[in-house]
């Protein structure tokens, strides 16, 4: 597991600091930021509180005034711990709690492994993990992510979405996967297309690439199990550039 720069946990009820919890596996919400910079910014800050909010609400997680509470620690507890990491704050019905973890830059050959699995309540960033981070913890996260896969089709990797790019064109899955911030961001700078993206049909695509906080845009080299290699390196440039916009 990664090593946490900062790691701190506080009472829902009276925001009281106690020993600190991750809380994977309970019955709760997450979100995780990019941190770039002196004095530190993160990266899509409005729309991951907005999301994290909404749901909040579908977990019976309430709490007046959440979103201040939750903004304070957040400006309480973003301290410069280098020029680069990711921002986590988890939340369930007792706890909150922040933290803070390098990031580690995917490398140009970059790798997707298989698993066939699919996330609990997938339309939602919750915290159920555990599955996914014990087959995560096996690996070299600059070099791999594993790509979910349920009734042979594609849904998203264990950290970012995913697209696929044929003919120019861009396409992601359409259900059963969260939809991410830097997803979203993207896709109003340029048109992605939503779609069941069958394994059968990998072949066709010149491009897989990810999306998200921890991985921004990287371009996957090769699927093994798949036999698919990377063709072209267009669109990744093209996503790259929208997704550098953002700094």
């Amino acid at each position: 597991m990664a090593t946490l720069l900062l790691k701190k946990s506080y009472q829902l009820s009276n925001l009281k600091e106690v020993k600190f919890k991750d809380l994977w596996g309970s019955r709760g919400v997450f979100t995780t930021m990019r941190m770039v910079g002196k004095p530190p910014k993160l990266i899509l800050l409005k729309p991951h509180i907005e999301n994290l909010i909404k749901s909040t609400k579908k977990y019976g997680i309430r709490k007046k005034n959440l979103k201040n509470i939750i903004k304070d620690l957040i400006n309480k507890n973003t301290l410069y711990k280098g020029p680069d990491n990711l921002f986590r704050i988890a939340l369930n019905k007792k706890l909150i709690s922040v933290s803070i973890r390098k990031r580690l830059k995917p490398k140009s050959n970059f790798n997707l492994l298989l698993f066939k699995y699919k996330r609990v309540e997938p339309n939602y960033k919750n915290l159920y993990y555990k599955k996914i981070l014990a087959k995560l913890s096996k690996i070299d996260s600059t070099k791999f992510d594993i790509a979910l896969v349920s009734n042979n089709k594609i849904l998203e990797t264990g950290t970012s979405n995913l697209v696929f790019v044929k003919n120019g064109k861009i396409f992601s899955p359409k259900r059963n996967c969260y939809f991410g911030n830097t997803l979203k961001f993207i896709g109003e700078k340029i048109k992605i297309n939503f779609k069941d993206i069958s394994i059968k049909e990998i072949s066709e695509f010149e491009e897989i690439i990810l999306i998200g906080s921890g991985k921004g845009v990287t371009s996957v080299s090769k699927v093994n199990e798949l036999k698919w290699k990377r063709k072209k390196s267009n669109c990744y440039r093209k996503l790259n550039k929208i997704y550098n916009s953002l700094f």
